[in-house]
């Protein structure tokens, strides 16, 4: 078990109920327990076209070559389906591109290593970009790869700034045709230790801000704070998608956006196996015996039932009813541990969540 994660269960088993209203997310399970932080090497080179799953390259290079800040995450290229950016959100950028064409202005919120920005470049065509995370070193390091990574001759405007969010981009007075982001699920109460410790993708701060009890209560604090700052920043007819493992009812994610003043439909809907299951069930299961939840598992028989063949864009169209159907295999977080350690396959659903203006 990493140091994060045994900081994770102490952290999680001394939060009172009455903090809970006040505490940021702690960690995106999704992507921070799928891939491995720092101890890694500086840098990494794989193939694009086999990463993002693209035929012809129009705007990135062939080979993708980044380097690693200590605190991002790398991309897992071993195994795709585990990795956020390949297997949910290069998906999502395809079934937007199709349905809505090219946009001009890309954001990523906690952008990592900027492999999701170049994602939104070659899939979607985005000409401006801007990046952020917690970190000055992560987004510098993450601007270096955007680059990098570009062809010769394409020209690509890129804004990048450290800090909370949004926040960063301000200055540089852009509205933004799409907002991307997949942020941390789960709180912590010692800000110090995100200075200590943790990638950018796995801590932040306490929250102030006033916050619906529901959001707080199905831990989706950030992604609600990401859809209220992004009302400032769309430009008109964008949108914000929200990438979240949705192991709540899919009606909870649209009551959120529509409480953060944007109205939302779900673009993408999959499942995935559920990564490093030894900390990441029994962490939610803790959270269930204190009173939130109950969070939503399955079988992975069930899930393989469920989606059969269709594609996340086809499976985003007919979200309630995939999910209706899935009501009777549906395992709480405390079930689905038990479960897990009987040998049974343990997966979750994920959302991509479009949000806009009108």
């Amino acid at each position: 078990m990493s140091a994060s994660m045994r900081y994770q269960r102490r952290a999680l088993l001394q939060i009172p109920q009455a903090q809970r209203q006040q505490m940021a997310p702690l960690t995106n399970l999704d992507e921070a327990a799928a891939q491995s932080p720092a101890a890694s090497p500086s840098s990494l080179r794989f193939d694009a076209r086999r990463y993002f799953g693209v035929g012809e390259l129009r705007y990135i290079r062939d080979e993708i070559d980044i380097e690693l800040a200590d605190r991002a995450y790398l991309p897992d290229l071993n195994d795709l389906q585990r990795d956020w950016v390949a297997s949910v959100a290069a998906p999502a950028f395809r079934v937007l591109a199709h349905r809505r064409g090219t946009p001009r202005a890309f954001a990523s919120i906690g952008t990592g290593s900027g492999v999701d920005a170049l994602a939104a470049i070659e899939i979607l065509g985005a000409q401006v970009i801007g990046i952020t995370d917690l970190f000055a070193d992560v987004v510098d390091a993450a601007a270096r790869n955007v680059r990098r990574n570009i062809r010769p001759g394409i020209e690509i405007a890129l804004h990048a700034g450290a800090g909370d969010l949004l926040a960063p981009l301000g200055p540089s007075g852009e509205q933004f045709d799409v907002i991307y982001e997949n942020l941390p699920n789960l709180p912590v109460d010692d800000t110090r230790q995100i200075e200590r410790d943790k990638t950018s993708a796995a801590f932040l701060a306490p929250r102030t801000e006033p916050i619906p009890g529901f959001v707080t209560d199905w831990l989706l604090t950030m992604h609600y704070l990401a859809l209220v700052q992004a009302r400032e920043a769309l430009a008109p007819g964008g949108v914000v998608l929200s990438t979240i493992g949705a192991r709540l009812p899919l009606e909870l994610l649209t009551r959120m956006a529509r409480a953060a003043g944007l109205t939302p439909r779900v673009l993408t809907y999959g499942w995935k196996l559920q990564a490093d299951a030894d900390d990441v069930i029994s962490t939610y299961a803790q959270w269930e015996r204190q009173g939130l939840g109950p969070f939503r598992f399955y079988g992975a028989e069930a899930l393989t039932a469920a989606f059969a063949d269709l594609d996340p864009g086809e499976a985003g169209d007919h979200a309630a009813t995939i999910e209706a159907s899935l009501a009777g295999e549906q395992l709480s977080a405390v079930a689905a541990w038990q479960a897990y350690r009987s040998g049974a396959r343990i997966g979750h659903t994920y959302v991509v969540l479009q949000s806009g203006l009108g």
